[in-house]
């Protein structure tokens, strides 16, 4: 077997043919193996954007509470563990090690893929850690997807969009009844997404899930300088803003806190505990902002929806004399979608190609953005490091510079800079 985590990361690419393939025999073949016994309720966590933030309030607000928090998140930005976390600390790469062993001495010949692999081995991590709760985001679509062979106790659904569309479906509502397949029956569902795909709708009254939607049975009003939530069992008022930025935070917000209702009597939460893990959470690469002069934006914006939400909140910051967009994307995502969306607030494109198997080449890039017609200038980059030394370099200081279009350009943004997550 493998000796250091790195070594394991490699292997663990080699198991199965495919990067992706959906499905869930192979994986609850292992699960039954290992004999994988929870006796901790399970929040998995579901959509097109928000995933992220929706498990990190969660995990802040339930961690405040005094829970011991298990988190799996994907994908990572700089090192593998930071999927991976226990009472708001990353599993170290001995634990890791330990977790991918016993999945390995226990798959026989079951061809497991990466993120398969590695959904197991979390769950193996939360087991020997005892946690209180588990929180599961969803890495691609819902029905199929590994996290869902481990039954939830509330389901969480964000936003809802065209994405992944050669594994889901062409359309918002087939994409829609992928992701409403982590709901169960007679369990709580929760719904952020303003525009109910009607998938959703019929899929929780066909299996029994009790659908809690937004605006509806739960929502928020805005007040100055603070926010009120109402749900089924009742309101918290006077709630400060999350520490996460973003326009569509609160609808994220709402969420966890519908779904802290949800399960009120497995797991009570504290008004305190609430302010505190709004205040404390943290996230990084959604609309994070870098310290220093230019400001430097950011985002891992991946998909037109995404891109909709960044533009969003970049048209409510200050004026600025000039934004320059360190953009690098994967040639499978809707590069056109996504610059269309920006191109009202991007004043100079740098564009740059990703080392990584569907990474677009900065030309392929440039030639989506011509094709768009931007009003932008636009330059070409071999990498991002090199397209954010450029606009460091040129930038004024009251300048602004969004670095966004994938993990990948955030990951190397952050490397650049030397920034780390805790």
């Amino acid at each position: 077997m493998p000796n250091t985590l790195a070594d394991w990361l490699i292997y663990l690419e080699t198991l199965h043919p495919k990067t992706i393939a959906l499905g869930l025999e192979r994986v609850a073949q292992v699960k039954q193996r290992l004999k994988l016994d929870l006796d901790f309720p399970i929040i998995t966590v579901g959509g097109t954007n928000g995933k992220g933030s929706v498990c990190a309030m969660l995990e802040s607000i339930l961690h405040a509470a005094g829970y011991r928090v298990g988190c799996y998140t994907s994908p990572h930005l700089l090192r593998y563990n930071e999927r991976v976390r226990i009472a708001k600390q990353q599993a170290s790469d001995a634990e890791l090690c330990a977790s991918f062993g016993k999945i390995e001495q226990a798959r026989g010949d079951t061809a497991l893929t990466y993120f398969e692999f590695g959904t197991l081995a979390a769950m193996q991590c939360f087991i020997e850690h005892q946690v209180d709760v588990a929180i599961l985001e969803v890495g691609l679509g819902g029905r199929l997807d590994a996290v869902n062979v481990f039954d939830s106790d509330c389901a969480v659904l964000t936003s809802m969009d065209i994405d992944h569309t050669d594994y889901l479906g062409e359309t918002r509502e087939q994409i829609a009844f992928e992701k409403a397949g982590i709901f169960r029956s007679g369990k709580v569902a929760i719904c952020a997404d303003a525009d109910v795909p009607q998938a959703v709708r019929k899929h929780a009254l066909q299996i029994g899930a009790e659908l809690w939607c937004i605006g509806s049975e739960f929502g928020f009003r805005q007040q100055k300088g603070q926010w009120d939530y109402f749900g089924k069992p009742g309101t918290r008022n006077a709630l400060p803003y999350p520490a996460l930025c973003g326009a569509f935070q609160l609808h994220n917000a709402s969420a966890v806190l519908a779904a802290l209702d949800a399960l009120r009597d497995k797991l009570p939460v504290s008004m305190a505990a609430v302010r505190r893990g709004l205040v404390e959470v943290q996230l990084a690469g959604r609309f994070q902002f870098v310290p220093g002069r230019p400001t430097l934006i950011l985002d891992v914006a991946h998909n037109p929806h995404a891109a909709r939400a960044l533009a969003q909140n970049l048209a409510g910051l200050p004026p600025c004399p000039h934004t320059f967009a360190v953009f690098a994307m994967l040639r499978d995502k809707d590069m056109a979608g996504v610059a269309a969306a920006l191109d009202p607030h991007i004043d100079t494109w740098l564009v740059a190609g990703i080392a990584a198997p569907r990474g677009a080449t900065a030309e392929e890039l440039a030639q989506a953005l011509q094709q768009r017609g931007v009003r932008g200038a636009i330059q070409t980059y071999s990498d991002v490091t090199e397209a954010l030394r450029y606009a460091c370099n040129v930038a004024g200081e009251n300048d602004r510079i969004a670095a966004f279009g994938s993990f990948y350009t955030v990951a190397e943004a952050m490397a650049a800079r030397g920034l780390h997550i805790t």
